[in-house]
Parts: C-alpha cells; structure tokens; sequence
C-alpha cells in the first residue's frame, strides 16, 4: 500500500497530555482506539487493511505509544482521550459520524462513548472487550498470578525494548493491575450502557481470550468470556457477534479476518 495512502499526522492537547493522532485511507469516516498496554503502532497492521476502503483515524491512549505520560491512568481519564480526539475530528468536517472500532479497552471506550453521544456514531465493532461479565474475571485468587504476570522478567525485558518507541508503554505494573481490577466493576454495569445505544454493534470476539490451556485460570476466564457474550445477546439480539479461534491477540494475529468482518458490517458506498 505504500505510497497509495496519504497519512497525516497531528496532536491533540487536553487534560496536560499530548495525544499523537494519524489519519489516512479512502471510504467511510472510522476510528480505530487502542486497549491497554497497545498502542497504534501496534496495530498497523489491521490499520492498513482497513484504510482501503475506510477513512482510518488512529491514536495513542495517555502513557501509550507517541503519548505523553499521565498523572493519571484510569477508566475515565482514557474515555476523555477518546473524548478529546473525536471532539478534534469535528473540525476536519468528516462526511459523517465515523464507525467506532475499539480493541479491548477500547472497546468499552467506544461503548460509553456512544451511551453518552448517541449521534456520535454510525456504528460500534468490538473486538475483544466491553464483555458484560456476569462476575468478577479477577478473584482474589487471581490476584497472585496476575501479580506475577506483570512482573514476569520477560515481559519486563519486552517493555525496556519499547521503550522510547512507538511501542513504549508508560504504566507500571501496579497501574496495569488497577485498570484490570477496575474494569470489572466497569463490565458489571456495561449492560446499561448498551441500552443506550441505537447504532449497528458488531462482536468481535476470541474463542479462547486466556489461552487454550485445561489447567489454571484459562478455563474459568474462557468459559466467562463466552457467558458474558450469551448474556448481552440475549438481551441485546440485534448485536451481532463473530468468534475467532484465537486468543486476546487477536488484533495482531487475526487482522485481515477482522478486516474483512469490518468491511463486510460498513462497506464502502458505491460510487
């Protein structure tokens, strides 16, 4: 793709952070919002095969990527980011409102998002998050594992290398562990939020979010996961839903499957 795309790049100043926003492609108005711990350099790859038939808009959340760090990293202060960026995209007169696209966190970004903005949207996919949870993915007996998880010297190593890049993730592991202790409790009133919400929402989601292993906390989580989707259609049906055999990388290792779930739910108008 190349030199067929023209990407421009600019920043968006608010609450003391400096957001790094990307645009480019041809189609339809869509923005693409990270998850924790991503950032959009991360996904470049579903990013360029979406910017064949969509106009895509990329950025990094606070601490994440080209952003600036933050004296503050929680729900609500990443919601304001995704907030202040599409509050930035009024001024380039998009055509229309654009499809939001949000990957793990992201996802329950753009779900508040359009609850509190219902005309901000033309349309809400999901990929791997804004799961309705019937209870708690972290149990106190969780809570060691994840510990060790983030202090796991590999992935230690992982975020030296990114450092100074446009990989860097600035959160500690300490910050990371509260995100995911708070999400819970914001996936437990999420249902709410969908109600809220008139505009075409398609599920991307992965079979196996925690691995494929039969022993440990795979099994629980993986069984969660597919309970809380039942649970939002059930009472959301028009919400359609695609499952992927993959785990929560799905956005890096599932990308032209996405891709094409997208281009099918928001095709380019002819002409």
């Amino acid at each position: 793709m190349g030199g067929m795309t023209r990407i421009q790049h600019f920043t968006v100043h608010h609450d003391g952070v400096t957001i790094p926003v990307s645009r480019g492609g041809r189609g339809r108005p869509l923005v693409l919002c990270p998850g924790l711990n991503s950032t959009q350099a991360d996904l470049h790859e579903l990013t360029g095969h979406l910017r064949r038939d969509h106009d895509v808009v990329t950025f990094d959340l606070r601490g994440h990527g080209l952003a600036s760090a933050a004296d503050r990293y929680s729900f609500d202060a990443f919601l304001s980011d995704l907030f202040a960026v599409l509050a930035d995209l009024e001024r380039l007169d998009l055509p229309s409102p654009p499809v939001l696209v949000g990957y793990s966190l992201g996802a329950d970004l753009a779900v508040h998002y359009a609850a509190e903005r219902p005309d901000g949207a033309a349309g809400l996919v999901l990929i791997d998050g804004a799961n309705p949870l019937p209870e708690p993915f972290i149990t106190d007996a969780d809570l060691p594992e994840f510990r060790a998880m983030a202090e796991d010297p590999a992935t230690r190593r992982e975020i030296e290398r990114a450092k100074g890049t446009a990989r860097q993730v600035l959160l500690t592991a300490r910050h990371v562990l509260d995100l995911q202790l708070e999400m819970d409790v914001v996936r437990s009133a999420i249902l709410d939020r969908y109600r809220k919400i008139d505009c075409p929402i398609n599920m991307i989601m992965s079979t196996s979010i925690a691995g494929d292993s039969t022993e440990g906390r795979a099994p629980r989580h993986n069984r969660l996961w597919r309970a809380g989707i039942d649970r939002l259609v059930r009472e959301r049906p028009h919400i359609s839903t695609s499952w992927l055999d993959a785990d929560h990388r799905l956005a890096f290792t599932h990308a032209p499957e996405i891709a094409e779930i997208i281009r099918s739910a928001h095709p380019r108008p002819m002409g």
